[in-house]
């Protein structure tokens, strides 16, 4: 039982919002014994509150370069003091606090393990998902991460003869995504799982815009389970060391749509 919850704990520590937490923790105190020195010993005056969250700001944004965090988290840990004495400042009640915890945690709650935020796709993409389906036979199409649903919703009304499955880990987005189909009449399918637990040897095309953490897993998994002649797309993010067989970008289309023939 003790090894199993150093396992948990050990993995849990290898989740990029844990360590970057703990860079925060660490560099205040950091900050505040730097400039307890500063002031006591070598009679300086104190500097403001401002200033001393710039200093946090930058120095955690450093250290999550210095350990590889993705780029985006160098952004989230410089504007974190700020962010925090905003927060303060503004005097609002803790219920406000607390709504806005939880409606982040039913919205955004996975992103913390799967390291795949929700950002949806363009209609653009969708077109240019449609130009890489086969047009001679009924395809069962997968929409990992689909979020609000849109691009399931959108090929299951242009491709009636198709199955069209969207799976989402996050209550909110699925839970949207289900009520737009329902009440659209659509014979689309909305699944609250995680796709690293599905088959994907049952489908004939899987779509997915996750993120640069998630592409080695999920290419694992394709080249493991996916049938030959099945469809890998992805949107804006590439699979190290595995070249994309075709590249789809328009002057419509935001992001690049990648496509690996399995």
């Amino acid at each position: 039982m003790a090894l199993s919850g150093f396992s948990v704990a050990r993995s849990l520590l290898t989740l990029p919002a844990i360590k970057a937490l703990m860079i925060q923790l660490l560099t205040a105190g950091f900050v505040v014994l730097v400039f307890q020195f500063w002031v006591r010993w070598l009679h300086v005056p104190f500097l403001n509150i401002y200033e001393i969250a710039l200093s946090q700001g930058i120095i955690a944004a450093l250290w999550s370069k210095k350990i590889k965090l993705a780029v985006w988290w160098w952004l989230i840990q410089f504007l974190m003091p700020f962010a925090l004495l905003a927060a303060l400042s503004w005097h609002l009640s803790a219920t406000i606090y607390l709504s806005a915890f939880l409606f982040f945690v039913v919205f955004y709650g996975h992103t913390f393990r799967t390291q795949v935020p929700y950002y949806p796709s363009s209609k653009s993409t969708w077109y240019g998902v449609e130009s890489t389906l086969p047009k001679d036979r009924p395809l069962y199409i997968i929409d990992v991460g689909s979020g609000l649903g849109g691009l399931v919703l959108h090929l299951a009304k242009n491709y009636p003869n198709c199955q069209v499955v969207g799976v989402e880990l996050s209550w909110l987005p699925w839970l949207f995504s289900w009520l737009r189909g329902y009440f659209s009449h659509s014979n689309a399918r909305f699944l609250r799982v995680d796709y690293m637990t599905l088959d994907f040897a049952q489908f004939d095309v899987v779509f997915a815009y996750l993120s640069p953490a998630a592409m080695p897993a999920l290419w694992y998994k394709a080249r493991a389970e996916m049938r030959p002649g099945a469809i890998l797309l992805s949107n804006e993010f590439v699979v190290p060391e595995h070249p994309a067989d075709i590249t789809i970008q328009t002057e419509q289309m935001r992001t690049p749509l990648y496509a690996w023939y399995i």
